[in-house]
C-alpha cells in the first residue's frame, strides 16, 4: 500500500490511491513519483512541505 502525504501548510491529503486529477496525476501515482514541479492544489505549497502520515 502506497502512504498518504499532508500538507503541512493546509493540511491537504495527497492520498495515491485517487491521485490529482486536477493537476494530471492519474490514480496509483506514488507521491515519490509524482514531478518535482508538482505543488499542493489547495494552497500551493511545493512538495517539500509534506510529510509522510502514519
Amino acid at each position: 500500500m502506497m502512504a498518504s502525504y499532508r500538507c503541512v501548510v493546509c493540511g491537504y491529503v495527497y492520498d495515491p490511491a485517487e491521485g490529482d486529477s486536477a493537476s494530471g496525476i492519474a490514480a496509483g501515482t506514488a507521491f515519490e513519483d509524482l514531478p518535482d514541479s508538482w505543488v499542493c492544489p489547495v494552497c500551493g505549497a511545493p512538495k517539500t512541505e509534506f510529510e509522510k502520515e502514519g
